[in-house]
């Protein structure tokens, strides 16, 4: 009879502790519908963290550390899915590890995870991102290659946007990526400076507002009007 009872008992605390976990994930996901309804992003992101904990998945991990990087919380993307590349990480998990890695100044970390994103779905964007990231480490004959595709992949209205003023602003992807083209010329051979201005020249030629263009060419010729040091 007490075996009986014990049993019984220990049935209804874990009956009660399923409804419990039930009851507070159903508030949980209404209470993440809510937020998201709102634009309430720390709102959303207490959900998430609440419901990963309560009932752990693959794709809620993902979606909280999106969220993060979309509110530029860079570090708490990173430590919510880590910067490992993994290749059963979903779409969204490979573009999370990505985009933080960059903005974290991780050219080299960030470069493996663009190229994956490059090898599932390769567009002119990534290429892009990978040529801006390699030109910055040096890598200038990978750079060249992303270049190439992405000159040759861009339409016409592709556009790309930049964040150096005040004021952000688009140019034409191909316009980017000529930009990128003379910085690259420019880190092969910096005693050849025209050769870098041509490309900086066409840039604007495809954009004559492209302010980013208009700093590096100003820049490149500064540089020329330095005289050389006697040795």
């Amino acid at each position: 009879m007490k075996k009986t009872l014990l049993v019984l008992a220990l049935f209804a605390v874990f009956i009660s502790n399923a409804q419990s976990k039930s009851d507070l994930q159903s508030h949980y996901e209404a209470f993440y519908k809510e937020m998201k309804s709102q634009g309430d992003v720390n709102g959303v992101i207490n959900a998430l963290t609440h419901l990963n904990v309560i009932a752990p998945s693959q794709q809620r991990r993902d979606t909280l550390a999106f969220v993060y990087m979309k509110n530029n919380q860079n570090l708490q993307a990173l430590n919510t899915i880590g910067i490992e590349s993994n290749p059963n990480d979903s779409d969204l998990a490979v573009q999370v590890k990505a985009v933080t890695l960059k903005a974290l100044n991780q050219p080299q970390r960030a470069i493996v995870h663009f190229e994956s994103m490059f090898k599932r779905n390769p567009t002119p964007y990534i290429a892009y991102e990978l040529a801006d990231l390699k030109i910055q480490i040096g890598d200038n004959d990978g750079a060249g290659t992303n270049i190439e595709y992405g000159l040759a992949n861009s339409k016409d209205d592709m556009k790309y946007a930049f964040y150096e003023r005040q004021q952000p602003y688009e140019v034409p992807l191909k316009a980017a990526f000529t930009h990128l083209k003379g910085l690259m010329q420019f880190n092969k051979d910096k005693e050849d400076i025209d050769a870098a201005i041509v490309y900086m020249d066409e840039a604007l030629k495809i954009d004559p507002n492209f302010n980013l263009a208009s700093l590096s060419k100003q820049a490149l010729e500064s540089r020329k009007a330095v005289p050389k040091t006697e040795e």
